[in-house]
């Protein structure tokens, strides 16, 4: 059994990287959020981590929405609801959550340099029942679908996040909540209008086929097992490609 790496170690083998925006819809709320994360393995050099985040990713994780990771530097990116659409990425550096440390572990004993991670919404919210009553109340009240980068509004967008290694696995991981189920669907749908053959993987949670266990359960026991459980996975699937 592989040995559950502490987060101590992990963050001085791998750099985080995320795009942090503000939304201001028409009602005047404002919607923290964050499109993309990038988890690079350290480089010796500024220039060959930079080479790194050019390429395509050697794997892509989807998961709920961005959590209590935060920007390392102060940003100032705030757009209307009507410019979504035109969203440029500019990366700073990150700090991650527990979660991204899962992400991490798996990296590792996968040899992968370069992971990226989108959620199924951008809004910033560490806690799980609160982003869900958040992001139905905008929904319901406002009709405002494009926090989520596979809204339709965001395709073009979402064909660049995407594009990956032959072969790369998207992993979703986005929890089991019946709750979810308007964004993941939305997921699933997004995906499918990709001209590229996606290759899912994931751990699935038993008699459902959209609900992947999300990389950090509660017990340590747990998180150990879904390292575990996902390297397997992974194996498999690159056995069989």
């Amino acid at each position: 059994m592989p040995e559950f790496i502490p987060a101590e170690i992990l963050k001085k083998g791998f750099d985080i990287f995320g795009h942090f925006y503000s939304v201001i819809l028409k009602s005047g709320d404002k919607i923290d959020c964050r499109s993309v994360l990038e988890i690079v393995a350290k480089q010796n050099k500024p220039a060959e981590r930079d080479a790194i985040l050019k390429q395509s990713p050697d794997a892509i994780f989807i998961m709920m929405n961005p959590g209590s990771s935060f920007p390392l530097e102060e940003v100032n990116n705030a757009f209307s609801e009507e410019q979504i659409s035109q969203l440029a990425v500019s990366l700073v550096p990150t700090r991650p959550d527990t979660t991204q440390y899962q992400v991490m572990r798996v990296m590792h004993y996968c040899a992968w340099d370069h992971v990226r991670v989108l959620n199924i919404s951008d809004m910033r919210d560490p806690k799980s029942g609160k982003f869900i009553e958040r992001f139905r109340n905008i929904e319901k009240i406002t009709g405002f679908q494009s926090h989520s980068i596979f809204s339709d509004d965001r395709t073009d967008e979402l064909k660049s996040r995407l594009k990956k290694r032959t072969g790369a696995p998207i992993v979703c991981a986005w929890g089991v909540s019946a709750d979810l189920d308007p964004l993941i669907q939305r997921c699933l749908a997004g995906i499918s209008r990709m001209p590229a053959r996606a290759d899912l993987a994931g751990l699935l949670k038993p008699g459902t086929d959209n609900k992947y266990f999300h990389p950090l359960p509660t017990l340590q026991k747990q998180k150990v097992k879904w390292v575990n459980d996902m390297l397997r996975e992974i194996k498999t699937e690159q056995a069989t490609d």
